[in-house]
């Protein structure tokens, strides 16, 4: 299966935030059951694209969804302190993953923590986060918002950053670690040709 092969139906491109984002929980979801489905010898390619989808969706939360919460939603500092120590704590679990390789013998257990972990956090972004989103702003914030954490993705590392957790941070180290990920992944999709 290819990232192709995962579409954003027309009416997300640039819609509401909320929506976009639970969408991609349900590819993460979907994207984890392809990891643990593989046969051991084609584990890798799924696995590469769980760990690219995770970097790039939590960047673009850290950059555009969880400042505008801070800013808009009542008690949005703490909703998005929880959230971000969830993030880190799976970022090091993925990073972990990443090191330890899909033919490592304790792959699949820390798969299963990792799945656990990122299910949770998901769960309690969408509780906690995104119904106190679409409540306290408007269609037309979550509709730039949605255009923003596009935006980010674009340009989003693709391999996880456990220690880059504020936005400022994000912003001032994800460009550069972007462009070295992607020039990794474009000599390896060449490399495999």
């Amino acid at each position: 299966m290819t990232e192709m092969q995962h579409p954003v139906p027309e009416l997300m491109k640039e819609g509401d935030v909320v929506d976009l984002l639970i969408h991609q929980h349900a590819l993460i979801r979907e994207m984890f059951d392809e990891v643990e489905h593989a046969p051991s010898d084609r584990r890798a390619e799924p696995f590469r694209r769980l760990v690219r989808m995770l970097a790039v969706h939590e960047t673009a939360e850290e950059e555009i969804v969880h400042p505008y919460t801070r800013l808009r939603v009542d008690g949005g500092t703490g909703v998005v302190a929880d959230r971000l120590k969830e993030e880190r704590e799976a970022k090091e679990m993925l990073l972990k993953l990443n090191e330890m390789g899909p033919d490592h013998p304790g792959f699949m257990s820390e798969l299963d923590r990792l799945r656990m972990a990122v299910l949770t956090h998901a769960r309690a972004e969408e509780r906690y986060e995104f119904t106190r989103l679409r409540a306290e702003t408007t269609a037309a914030e979550r509709r730039a918002m949605a255009l923003g954490v596009r935006a980010a993705e674009a340009m989003a590392p693709t391999r996880p950053r456990p220690g880059v957790g504020s936005m400022t941070r994000t912003l001032l180290r994800g460009p550069p670690a972007a462009i070295m990920d992607r020039a990794r992944d474009l000599i390896r999709q060449a490399m495999r040709k």
